[in-house]
Formats: structure tokens, sequence, C-alpha cells
């Protein structure tokens, strides 16, 4: 027994001493002067993480390159990257409706890989320092952890208080019902609108625009428990019917905005509200590209009927499976240093959106960013599945994305429209082999 005890007390006095001396510059010794190469977007966490980055390069003497798409195009380029197995991309970048494609196709590795390697694992790794919303939906598929969250955000209300108080209004419209009704005429006159949604054709259509105006009115895509397609329910028909009507108070052209169009919208004073990622808080904020910096106010999205149902997005930064294994071991340390709890102070203050908690826990942090409060409101009542996570999304997405077109045109009726593409979408998921069992249903 003497024995056992004191082989025990070896074993853990080893291990505490070497979470005191794991360092990420010790720790990436083998791998210095290896370069890796990640996919970023044109946005201001990305932008922020290559502010940060030459501290890891110092740091480890890994050297980091990175390619900067549209989002547009980002899914398609790995794709191609993965199935041609080139690995262009060590450090990859997962989308919450992608991660069931690249974790089915094999083409991210899972993270355990590292998680539970001591060499490469940070102690202070604290998983559990994820909002749990956010390691659930971004990077974790069928209880596996594919991803770690970053560059995460939540839909938020963005609005001109100058020109709500000039029409009247000493606050923001707290129900979708006052945004159409109340709040939109009132504020589209000479020239300005009271409202614009980002409708580009494409994920914008899909996601930001079409998916956005369900889940408040109770309706959605496909049926939870049936997963029978579900956009010609009362629920589903009011929230596409209040899109239509609220177009009235939007620009001409809105089904060619995309992010940028609606952020600057609002940024040059042409629109009064946008519902908008998180993210963008640094773009409204800038005196360079804004113009209503001193009248900036944000809140979370507006309520339904069904309550208050802000999308949800981001982002998590996974591993090719492709990459050789010393590419695969220098691409997760720099995942796991960029989105450590240590670094989320920095990145926030570079202008990303972290997924840490404790970071908006900090005076600093909370006096800095009006969008603290009602992003870490929407984190807590955000609907998971805003966007279905099967891997077949991107392929539903397209036709979500042309039907929703047409019907804010005007060129095919709303029930038409839901009763063609919920066809298409059965015809889809009955292919994949969900109603007959072979596969799970949502994940």
């Amino acid at each position: 027994m003497k024995i056992l005890i004191s082989s025990f007390v070896v074993v853990l006095v080893s291990a505490v001493t070497f979470a005191q001396d794991w360092n990420v510059t010790t720790a990436a010794e083998p791998y210095s002067g290896t370069t890796i190469k990640a996919l970023f977007l044109d946005r201001p966490g990305y932008a922020a993480a290559q502010e940060l980055i030459p501290q890891f390069t110092e740091a480890t003497g890994i050297n980091v390159e990175w390619e900067i798409l549209p989002y547009e195009n980002s899914r398609e380029r790995q794709v191609l990257d993965f199935t041609t197995m080139t690995a262009d991309f060590d450090v990859i970048l997962i989308d919450v409706v992608w991660i069931g494609e690249f974790a089915e196709a094999g083409w991210a590795v899972p993270l355990s890989k590292f998680i539970n390697d001591t060499a490469l694992a940070d102690p202070n790794l604290n998983l559990e320092g994820f909002f749990p919303l956010l390691l659930d939906s971004f990077g974790t598929w069928n209880g596996e952890i594919y991803g770690l969250p970053f560059d995460n955000y939540s839909g938020l209300l963005f609005y001109n208080r100058c020109m709500l108080e000039e029409a009247g209004f000493d606050a923001p419209p707290a129900t979708w019902d006052e945004l159409l009704n109340t709040y939109g005429p009132a504020l589209t006159k000479d020239g300005k609108y009271a409202f614009a949604l980002q409708s580009r054709r494409g994920e914008t259509q899909s996601a930001d625009s079409f998916m956005r105006v369900l889940w408040p009115f109770g309706g959605a895509l496909i049926d939870n428990e049936t997963f029978e397609p579900a956009l010609n329910t009362a629920e589903s028909q009011a929230g596409l019917q209040f899109r239509q009507d609220l177009m009235r108070y939007m620009p001409e052209g809105i089904v060619d905005y995309d992010h940028n169009e609606a952020v600057q919208a609002l940024a040059q004073g042409n629109v009064a509200m946008i519902t908008e990622w998180s993210a963008f808080y640094g773009t409204l904020n800038d005196p360079e590209s804004s113009t209503i910096v001193d009248c900036l106010e944000v809140a979370p999205e507006p309520t339904g009927p069904a309550g208050r149902k802000p999308a949800l997005g981001g982002f998590s930064l996974g591993v090719n499976s492709s990459s050789s294994e010393a590419e695969q071991a220098a691409g997760w340390l720099l995942i796991q240093w960029l989105t450590s709890e240590e670094m989320a102070k920095p990145y926030v203050l570079a202008g990303g959106v972290s997924g840490r908690t404790s970071v908006y826990e900090d005076p600093e942090i909370q006096g800095a960013y009006k969008y603290v409060e009602p992003l870490v409101e929407s984190w807590q009542e955000g609907v998971p599945f805003f966007r279905p996570r099967f891997p077949e999304w991107p392929q539903i997405s397209e036709i979500v994305a042309d039907y929703g077109t047409r019907m804010m045109l005007g060129q095919i009726g709303l029930e038409e429209g839901a009763t063609e593409l919920g066809n298409q979408v059965r015809e889809i998921l009955d292919q994949a082999g969900y109603y007959s069992g072979d596969k799970n249903k949502l994940q």
C-alpha cells in the first residue's frame, strides 16, 4: 500500500510540475521553422488575429501565412483543397453549418488528437471556459470536438440613436411588430429608411435574411420532431410575410445588400437600424468608416411571437486532416493560443469577438464595448440550429437562397415558393437517408 501511495504521489507531483512548466515556446520547439497557412475572411475578427499572430511566431518560431477570401467563396475553396488533398490550408475555418460535412467527410482532425497529447495541450486550455452554446454548436459533432470557437457573434440590433430621437423615440423597438408598424413609417422619409436587412443571393439570403425571420415567429425550415418541411405552417408564413411587409421601409435594391452594404447604410446615416453580427461593431464605431459613432447604440434583436430568437453566427478553427503531422501540430498550437483565455482580452481589444466567458466579465471590456451585454444575452437565448447543421446544408442553402430571393422580388408567391422549396429540401434529405433511418436527424 505504501508503495502504491508513493507511486501515486510521484505521478501527481510530476503532473503538477509538467503543468507548471508547460509553455507554448517549449511545446513548439519540434516545429520551429514550420510554415502553416490559414484561411481568413475580410472581417474585423480576422484583422485582429493578423495583428496578434506575430507574437505567436516570435514565441514559437512557427511562421503563419493566411489567405483572405469572401465568405461566399470560403467553403468552396476549402472543399476543393480537401478533395484534392493539396493541404493549402492547415488551419481551416468551420462555419456552424459546415461542421457536419467537414467532420463526416474526414476533412477535419478530431481535436482529441491534440487535447490528449500532454506535449501539445496547454494545461490551462479550459474547454469549460467557452460559452457552452458556442463550443457545442460551432465546434462539436457527434460528441467529438473538431474546432475551437473563433470570431463568434450573435445577431444584434445596431441603431442610430439620433435618428430615433428625432422621430420621437427614446428606445429601440422591443418587438418586430413595433419595428414594422410603429418605427418603420416614422423613420422612412426624405430618402432615409427605417431598416436594412442584408439579403444578397447566397448564404446571406438563406441565413441572414430568410432564416432570420422564421424563428422569432415560431417557424422553421423543417419540423424538429418529424423532420418534414415546415415552411407552409402558419408561423413560418407569418415570418415570411413580415419580411415582405418590412421591405416598404427598406432601401430599394435590398436584395443586393450583403453585410458591407447593410453596415455602410447605417454607418452613413441612410438607415436607422440593421440587424447585424456583433463582429461589425468595430466598423460602425470607427470614425474613419462611420459617420454615426456618437449616435451608435446596440440592443438585442427584437422579440417575435415566439420570443427573442437571435441569429447565431461565427466559426471555429480546425486542423486539416491532409496536412503533414508537423503542420497539424503547429496549426493546433496556433488555434489553442489564439482562442485561449490568456489571449481573449488582447483579441477583443484588437477588434475580435471572443468565445470565452471570462473576458466579458472584465470591467474594461464592458465599459469599452456597447455590444457586450446584448451579445451575452443573445448567447443565452440564441437558436443553436438557426441554420440546420446537417452536412447537406450547403446544398439546401442554395435552394433557400434562390427561392428566398424570388419571394422578396415577388417573382413567386410565399405559399407556392414555400411548397416548392420544401419539396426540394425533402428530396435532398430523403436521398441522404434521413427518412429511412439510415442517418440520424438533427444533430
